[in-house]
């Protein structure tokens, strides 16, 4: 661990019990001290520190184990971390939190491996649960079927007595049997709806798998999830998350139900992370969906729940052949994929947002649905002035080169998903032969954008990808996946170090989040959101970054996940 170390800082809150020192003066007790650990603060000058002291929640020492007298009271618990590391709590910077929590009690796919796993868990799920309307759920790869287009006749056999409907893990195609079909009343005749396609056999008719907006005719058939189903799913995430070491969360797209579910957890006291909340934003906009958003913003904030932002969905994703590109995708004529919206009608959409002093953030994959998405908040910063709002665009999976200077330039946050730079089927398979060479090396260029100056954040997009932002940390820095070290690092122009890692999910985040003033570091006077790791992740290498295990997880001083093994004496 570098030798340098904190200057020891201390602040006096008042209305509190104190402890004489040996001075005569009175100097607060902590609640909570830390000590003899590795403590990396995040702070501007990415100091180190070896003990931290809580009290009320927030920080109010960070330092050297010379703690000032009086820190440590008769009350005080005081943890010896024994080498063992402290970091601020991590922040997802775009996750699905109740959506991704409620389908852990569907049909869960996302560890099916082989077409033979899939299908023996929608067996079995279905046998579990006879008396399901549906069999529903999701989680299927598209590398696993040929053309990512698995066939309703396949899911006729495994669900012969009832409609069937399984979201791919992309959460960009769903998967449906002759059933659903009929009950959505899609049939030869049903044209691609707007942005969507109907997959369909040599005969014209629907093969069974449906993109992008032609899944939502199937959607519109399912039953609504409850408000029961979503307080069961956030519960699912929450504890979740706290064991993975997070403390703030950005929920990418939230409806009213998903809303409902997180103020009424965090009401109840039972919400153990922070929520910033992007609306969900249908359609073209206007004045009506303005007066709605706002009104879920006042109806629905919350100590911990932020419905601050809007969510704008702007192209699909490369694998199926829906993200917005430049250029023709190769061996597909002239398609190039379709924009979600026009640049008159997201320009407006935007300017109108940004007015009304909501956060946007922005789906693009595709370089032509990102170079959209920054010549709109381009327009509404000058139509409308700069704010502050610090919008952002999420998956950047191919950028144009000559846009990377742009997040800078109009302060826009590049929000990426680390862990999909680890060069897998998805990559090798279904997006670099879309593209060619020349384009595919300008697929998730984090390091590129690092280098430019832009704040760049980290996410999951959970249920997507895993949870776990150690894994994001560790495939960002090695660009293969976790624990791998035989394969060659794909794309290796576009890593990072693990200092740069560990920002993205703790300080660029809290600024994204408009938190950090408050999270984000370990500084004197922030609230105590923190992670207690088994292992000092400079100390190991970088493969095996996931290995490590989170001890303890504190929100605001409160601790909201300890290990089980964990005694009072330990982390």
């Amino acid at each position: 661990m570098p030798s340098r170390l904190l200057a020891a800082g201390l602040v006096l809150l008042g209305g509190c019990r104190t402890v004489p020192d040996s001075a005569g003066e009175e100097v607060a007790a902590a609640d909570l001290v830390f000590r003899n650990g590795a403590v990396y603060t995040v702070d501007a000058a990415r100091s180190w520190a070896s003990a931290v002291g809580v009290r009320h929640g927030r920080i109010v020492y960070v330092g050297t184990d010379s703690l000032p007298a009086g820190l440590i009271g008769h009350g005080t618990e005081v943890v010896d971390l024994a080498g063992r590391m402290l970091l601020p709590g991590f922040q997802d910077g775009h996750v699905h939190p109740v959506e991704s929590g409620v389908e852990l009690g569907l049909c869960d796919l996302h560890d099916a491996a082989t077409i033979d796993a899939v299908s023996a868990g929608i067996r079995a799920w279905a046998a579990a649960h006879p008396d399901a309307a549906w069999v529903r759920g999701g989680g299927w790869q598209l590398p696993l079927f040929p053309a990512a287009n698995p066939s309703k006749a396949l899911l006729d056999r495994l669900v012969p007595d009832r409609p069937a409907m399984l979201w791919a893990a992309d959460g960009h195609s769903a998967w449906v049997n002759s059933r659903a079909l009929a009950l959505a009343g899609i049939s030869r005749e049903t044209r691609d709806p707007p942005n969507g396609l109907i997959e369909r056999d040599p005969r014209g008719e629907p093969s069974g798998t449906l993109r992008e907006a032609a899944a939502n005719l199937a959607a519109g058939a399912l039953p609504p999830i409850t408000d029961a189903e979503n307080a069961a799913g956030l519960a699912r995430a929450d504890s979740l998350a706290s064991g993975f070491g997070i403390t703030t969360m950005f929920s990418a797209l939230t409806d009213e139900g998903r809303l409902r579910a997180l103020s009424a957890a965090d009401r109840a006291g039972t919400l153990t992370v922070r929520v910033v909340a992007a609306l969900e934003v249908p359609g073209a906009g206007g004045d009506t969906l303005i007066a709605r958003l706002h009104a879920w913003r006042a109806r629905y904030a919350s100590a911990h729940v932020h419905p601050t932002a809007a969510k704008l969905f702007q192209d699909g994703v490369i694998e199926s052949g829906t993200a917005a590109l430049l250029a023709p995708y190769l061996g597909r004529g002239r398609d190039a994929g379709t924009p979600v919206r026009d640049q008159a009608t997201l320009d407006q959409l935007a300017i109108a947002l940004d007015r009304a002093g909501f956060q946007i953030h922005v789906h693009a994959i595709g370089d032509r649905a990102i170079r959209m998405a920054l010549d709109a908040l381009a327009r509404a910063r000058a139509a409308n002035g700069s704010h502050d709002l610090r919008h952002g665009i999420t998956h950047l999976e191919l950028i144009d080169s000559a846009d990377i200077p742009r997040f800078r330039a109009l302060g826009v946050v590049a929000n990426f998903e680390p862990l999909w730079a680890d060069g897998d089927e998805y990559l090798t398979k279904l997006t670099e032969p879309f593209l060619g060479a020349a384009r595919s090396r300008w697929l998730y260029p984090i390091a590129s954008v690092v280098r430019s100056g832009a704040v760049v954040t980290g996410g999951s997009d959970w249920s997507v990808s895993s949870l776990d932002p150690l894994e994001g940390i560790e495939v960002g820095i090695t660009h293969r996946d976790p624990g791998d070290t035989v394969t060659a690092p794909w794309h290796p122009v576009e890593r990072v170090d693990l200092p740069t890692m560990i920002a993205l999910y703790t300080i660029n985040a809290a600024w994204a989040h408009h938190l950090e003033r408050e999270t984000g570091s370990i500084e004197v006077g922030k609230l105590a959101d923190l992670v207690v790791l088994d292992r000092n992740l400079f100390a190991v290498p970088p493969s095996r970054i996931h290995e490590a295990r989170v001890l303890r997880t504190l929100l605001e001083g409160r601790t909201v996940f300890r290990r089980a093994d964990s005694s009072r004496t330990s982390p």
